[in-house]
């Protein structure tokens, strides 16, 4: 059966404006069941937790979904997803409650600085894990040295943000546990992009990110309730001791949290299916994942036949991120041009600060991305590569 793409491109208001949105690595639009669900929470009133009155349960009955929501996408249990802002603040949370001075963490060239400088920042000691420039894969191989009995924790992203690279997490996994440390899994980047089961890939903690897979800007942590119990972050007196909620600090964005919950039904619904709300998961995240990687072929076929374009990185799986140069403009220029003519992009380091200065391109304005995600369609793609085609 076809991707219906017509009909997942149909829910989302944004699209009608004209433009070719290949922004989606960082961010994507909204569909209107998310944008309703934000809006009714409103409508209908809503209040703080907890309290003894209809709205503050309206509030207690939406958190309650947003944590199952969150634990069918992927595969976590209800009771271990911590709830907040952004991914940034829950890690810079965590890293503090798991990790300091005296302790040693393992972490990789590939990952988004959220997942880098929150571990660095501790005072624990670090390995590094490196990647091959020119692949841009990150080996498994070299965790069996970096990996030893006084690692406390190795943080490595499921997917990098700008490369796509999808590194064996399950295998470093298994390396980290076999020596008795935790692993931190960044998911931002890969969720949006298939199907997730953090159990299979051997992730103690797996972060991620509702504004990169149709929701609001929410982020969630999820991990077992009782590796969560082990832990004891720094907290208001009076707020409350239980887990998770002793993890989040002030009053949460109920409204957006009915928007998680939304976004997460609306991506079990990409394709018709029947089964529980995980199996339709499951099977519609596949889907969209099979859309996006045909769609990547025509894509990076297309630039890597441009004279002028380098694209950097080739590892044997990826998502469907693409980070190219043009000879003789800056990525900003390019960028420029193509926002001219229609088309979102980015350019630049996009926070992969370690990966950037690995390829050499930190300093010299980073490069173009253009990101893939279930909403795209082959118009969107013809559009980038005519544009790069006739920069002038």
């Amino acid at each position: 059966m076809p991707f219906p793409i017509k009909a997942v491109r149909a829910s989302y208001p944004a699209l009608s404006d004209g433009f070719a949105y290949l922004d989606g690595a960082a961010g994507t639009q909204t569909p209107q069941p998310v944008i309703d669900a934000i809006s009714a929470a409103y409508r209908h009133g809503i209040g703080n937790v907890g309290g003894a009155f209809p709205a503050s349960h309206r509030s207690d009955a939406i958190v309650a979904a947003c944590r199952a929501a969150v634990a069918d996408l992927v595969g976590g249990h209800p009771d271990g997803v911590i709830l907040g802002p952004n991914m940034t603040t829950l890690t810079y949370r965590l890293a503090r409650a798991i990790a300091g001075p005296g302790d040693e963490v393992v972490l990789s060239r590939l990952d988004h600085d959220a997942n880098v400088r929150p571990w660095t920042q501790t005072g624990a000691t670090v390995r590094w894990a490196e990647v091959d420039p020119v692949t841009g894969e990150l080996p498994v191989e070299q965790y069996a040295e970096l990996i030893g009995e006084r690692t406390k924790l190795v943080a490595v992203t499921a997917a990098s943000n700008i490369l796509g690279t999808r590194p064996d997490v399950a295998a470093i996994a298994e390396l980290a546990h076999r020596a008795g440390a935790l692993t931190y899994v960044d998911g931002v980047h890969a969720t949006p992009h298939g199907p997730v089961d953090m159990r299979a890939l051997g992730a103690d903690f797996y972060a991620t990110s509702a504004y990169k897979w149709s929701g609001p800007h929410i982020g969630a942590v999820v991990a077992d309730p009782a590796l969560l119990e082990t832990l004891r972050p720094d907290k208001l007196a009076p707020s409350a001791d239980t887990v998770p909620e002793r993890f989040e600090t002030g009053t949460a964005a109920f409204a957006d949290l009915a928007g998680v919950t939304a976004a997460v039904d609306h991506l079990a619904a990409l394709v018709p299916g029947t089964g529980t709300r995980r199996e339709r998961l499951l099977a519609s995240m596949s889907a969209a994942e099979e859309h996006e990687l045909e769609l990547f072929g025509a894509l990076i076929a297309g630039l890597e036949a441009l004279p002028r374009v380098t694209v950097y990185g080739k590892p044997a799986r990826r998502t469907a991120t693409a980070y190219f140069n043009v000879a003789g403009h800056t990525p900003r220029q390019v960028a420029e041009h193509l926002a001219g003519l229609g088309v979102n992009v980015w350019n630049g380091h996009n926070y992969a600060w370690e990966l950037t200065g690995a390829l050499g391109l930190r300093d010299t304005g980073g490069a173009v991305r253009a990101g893939l995600v279930h909403y795209n369609d082959r118009s969107d793609v013809d559009r980038l590569l005519d544009g790069v085609a006739h920069l002038e």
